[in-house]
C-alpha cells in the first residue's frame, strides 16, 4: 500500500524541518506501508521556501497563496495522478502526531471506510484545543449531523486519509477556505464512507496561526452557511 502525507505549510520557518524529520524517521521504521510525503508550500512570505530547497525536501511551491483548500487539493491531485493508494493531510505546524498515522489508516486498508478523521477528542493526549474552539467544534457537529446525518465529534480536524475514491472525488472537487467541515458533507452527499479514528494531537510549538479571533468569527459564518447550502444537495454515488 502507498501512502503519500499531504504537507500543507504557510510560513512554517520555525517547524518543517522538524515535522520532516519525524516523518522520514517513522517512514524508515514503518514495514505496513510505503510512506512518501510532499509538502505543499503555500505562497510563504518567511523562509520556508529556502529551508526546503536547502534540506531538499520534497516540496511543490506554489507561486501565490492559496489558502489551505488550495494547498491541499493540490496534494490530492499529485497523489491521484501518480496512483497512491491513500493520502493523508498532514499539517506541516508539528500538532499532528505521526505515531497515530497507523490508527488513521487501519479502517481504509480494512476497506472498512473511504475516508477517516482522525479525532482528537477520542484519543488519549492531553491536548484539546482552546474552549472557545471546541465550542464551535460542537455547534458544527450538530450542523453536519443535521445536513448529513455523520455523527463526528472533531470535523474540523485537518489530519485525515482519504483512499484512492475519496482522492478522485477531492482531487476534482475540494473547498478553498477552511475546508475540513464542508467537505465531509461533499463526501457525505456522494456516498463516500466516513470514519473517525482516535488521534494524538500538540500543541503548535513555534510560529503563528492562521485562524485569528476575527477570522474565527467569519469561519464559523461562512463555514455554517456553505454546509446548509450543501446539505440541501441530493445523494448520488459517485463513480
Amino acid at each position: 500500500m502507498r501512502v503519500l502525507l499531504i504537507v500543507p505549510a504557510y510560513n512554517e520557518e520555525a517547524n518543517i524541518e522538524r515535522v520532516v524529520q519525524t516523518i522520514v524517521d517513522y517512514a524508515a521504521q514503518e514495514t505496513a506501508y510505503q510512506l512518501d510525503y510532499i509538502i505543499i508550500n503555500d505562497g510563504s512570505t518567511d523562509n520556508t521556501a529556502a529551508i526546503c530547497r536547502e534540506r531538499g525536501f520534497h516540496t511543490i511551491h506554489l507561486v501565490q497563496n492559496l489558502g489551505i483548500g488550495g494547498a491541499v487539493q493540490t496534494g490530492y491531485l499529485l497523489a491521484n495522478r501518480k496512483g497512491y493508494d491513500a493520502a493523508v493531510q498532514f499539517d506541516g505546524d508539528g500538532q499532528h502526531d505521526i505515531h497515530s498515522l497507523s490508527a488513521l489508516l487501519e479502517p481504509i486498508m480494512r476497506d472498512e471506510c473511504d475516508f477517516v478523521i482522525g479525532s482528537r477528542f477520542l484519543g488519549t493526549g492531553e491536548f484539546r484545543s482552546t474552549q472557545m474552539r471546541r465550542v464551535g467544534i460542537r455547534f458544527l457537529t450538530g450542523r453536519i449531523r443535521l445536513c448529513s446525518g455523520c455523527r463526528l465529534t472533531d470535523p474540523t480536524s485537518g489530519f485525515r486519509a482519504a483512499n484512492r475514491r475519496a482522492i478522485a472525488f477531492l482531487s476534482n472537487r475540494y473547498p478553498v477556505d477552511y475546508p475540513e467541515p464542508e467537505s465531509i458533507i461533499s463526501l457525505s452527499k456522494c456516498m463516500f464512507r466516513i470514519q473517525e479514528a482516535p488521534v494524538n494531537m500538540f500543541e503548535r510549538s513555534g510560529g503563528t496561526s492562521s485562524i485569528s479571533p476575527w477570522k474565527s468569527v467569519y469561519y464559523m459564518f461562512k463555514v455554517s452557511l456553505a454546509i446548509l447550502c450543501t446539505g440541501f444537495q441530493r445523494k448520488r454515488r459517485v463513480s
